[in-house]
């Protein structure tokens, strides 16, 4: 069940890197280079940390799943207008659960619970940041949206948490996931941001009051 979620996860990040592409103005195989850039990077970093091979070059599922998703999202913008908010939604969906797969393996790798917690926000953040870099977009969606990475330490911390009561691993992954979505649509939605250090300093300079 939770090779599938994965997969679910992957088929997001293909989307998007597909719809980034698409909105940066790049070409078909620039679209595909992006929907892989999106799908494998974070899980590469995370198994680079961990000290053992990444396994989608193993996986062939995996990378046909990349592959049709990648393709399927091409041929739709060939024909379909591009649907408003799209990749914000398929980016939560496939940081939600990669964040999630992120946690779970980090958990069965044995690490401590703070880098647990800091393995599964990389999984869920890397691949949306080389998207965007490689979209021409600096500082990443991450760095200018603030409830991007705090979702996904949400749903890592609510994952751990669930583990350490005894929660399954299904269902723990499904409730951590449905966390990090609602936080980050929700900030989506009502337009939520962390104040930025200029305008704490603002609220706290000689004329404020």
């Amino acid at each position: 069940m939770l090779y599938v979620l994965y997969l679910v996860g992957v088929a997001a990040f293909a989307a998007s890197g597909v719809l980034a592409a698409y909105r940066a103005n790049m070409d078909p195989f620039g679209g595909l280079v992006l929907a892989f850039a999106a799908s494998v990077s974070g899980g590469t970093l995370r198994d680079t940390i961990l000290n053992r091979a990444p396994h989608w070059p193993h996986d062939w599922v995996l990378l046909t799943l990349i592959i049709c998703v990648g393709v399927g999202t091409i041929i739709y913008l060939r024909f379909w207008q591009l649907p408003q908010k799209s990749l914000l939604v398929v980016d939560a969906v496939g940081l939600s659960v990669v964040t999630v797969i992120g946690a779970r393996t980090a958990i069965q790798a044995g690490v401590t619970p703070l880098a647990v917690i800091i393995l599964a926000v990389l999984t869920g953040v890397t691949g949306e940041v080389i998207r965007d870099v490689l979209c021409g977009e600096f500082p990443p969606l991450l760095l200018r949206e603030d409830v991007y990475a705090l979702a996904a330490l949400a749903g890592a911390c609510c994952l751990l948490a669930l583990s350490h009561l005894g929660v399954g691993a299904t269902p723990a992954a499904a409730v951590s996931a449905g966390v990090v979505f609602a936080l980050r649509m929700g900030a989506v939605y009502f337009g939520v941001h962390l104040p930025r250090p200029h305008q704490l300093a603002d609220r706290g300079g000689p004329d404020a009051g």
